[in-house]
């Protein structure tokens, strides 16, 4: 048998349960992972909450997860058993000791990088390749609004656009928020969005910024876009504060012939090339030293329910690890 944690129904904290479940075996083109790191992100919020449908209750949540391969079902060439492995993204189900997932989905850890790291980094750190090199192609000298900056996605974005060159202004809750933030490579910090506006046009003497990356969603939507120079990017890459709700278009034209998108890691990372691209991306800045994962809660997977609330009432920064 194996250990999950599973949702009957969708709702808060407390419908996390901590259950017996049968160990899978894997099929074709498929590999049983045992996990020893399971990463927390909102997206486990969402499917938690109903937000996200999960295919069918009861489910395991969770996407994100690292450890070592057991077994494999026949036709996978990928990986073998033994191999140390990560992965981000769908299917869910990463909250259990061990899950059978495609093969295609899963790629191998250099030595240097443990599992913990691991499963704190995947989805968050390419989360950040995409936005920072694909989405927006980064470029130095740019001056960038990240919100969430002392959160997991936003600590890696800080440090990794710095590194290209970028100038960040990081958008937090708290001055402890703040400090980390500045500490991660955020050039300036803005504490609330309130005077987001009026700060971004002070900082970059009126001419606002060529991107805004937006995972508080709709509490933050229009400030944000009011931060875009004309021509820019809007990118809403998370809900946070719930879903934004329908957008005028012709709003967009009235501040600018602005671009607004809406992108998922799981699109930009469907093709295997993708994936080990940005995977790998994700491995030469952090075995380098220029983005430093902070870990900084751990729970044991049977206490996910504690993790959530925590995350929920915005008492995390950086990553959260479940370990099994």
């Amino acid at each position: 048998m194996t250990k999950a944690i599973r949702i009957h129904a969708y709702g808060g904290p407390e419908v996390l349960r901590w259950e017996d479940v049968p160990t899978p075996e894997p099929g074709p083109g498929e590999a049983l992972v045992h996990h020893y790191a399971v990463g927390l992100n909102y997206i486990d919020v969402y499917f938690r909450n109903g937000l996200y449908k999960a295919p069918a209750l009861p489910a395991t949540i969770g996407m994100e997860g690292a450890g070592t391969v057991v077994a494999v079902g026949p036709d996978v060439t990928e990986i073998k058993p033994g191999d140390r492995v990560a992965y981000a993204m769908g299917p869910i189900g990463a909250y259990t000791t061990e899950r059978v997932l495609a093969a295609n989905k899963l790629v191998k850890l250099p030595d240097a990088i443990d599992f913990p790291t691991a499963a704190a980094m995947m989805l968050q750190g390419m989360t950040a390749e995409y936005l920072l090199r694909r989405t927006y192609h980064v470029r130095p000298g740019d001056t960038i609004v990240v919100h969430a900056a002392a959160g997991g996605v936003g600590l890696i974005m800080c440090q990794w656009a710095k590194h290209l060159g970028a100038i960040v202004i990081g958008v937090v809750s708290s001055q402890q928020k703040a400090d980390l933030a500045r500490a991660n490579g955020a050039a300036h910090v803005v504490i609330g969005h309130n005077d987001l506006v009026a700060e971004v046009k002070r900082i970059t003497g009126g001419a606002m910024v060529p991107v805004v990356y937006d995972s508080v969603g709709k509490d933050t939507f229009m400030t944000s876009l009011d931060c875009v120079a004309p021509l820019g990017l809007m990118v809403v890459f998370g809900n946070a504060s719930g879903p934004v709700p329908p957008v005028e278009l012709g709003l967009l034209a009235a501040k600018g012939s602005l671009y607004l998108t809406r992108p998922s890691l799981a699109t930009y990372n469907a093709k295997r090339t993708d994936l080990e691209a940005s995977a790998n991306a994700l491995f030469d800045v952090v075995a380098s030293g220029a983005v430093k994962i902070n870990v900084n809660q751990t729970y044991p997977l049977s206490e996910a329910a504690k993790a959530h609330e925590a995350l929920e009432a915005r008492r995390t920064t950086g990553s959260t690890v479940l370990i099994p």
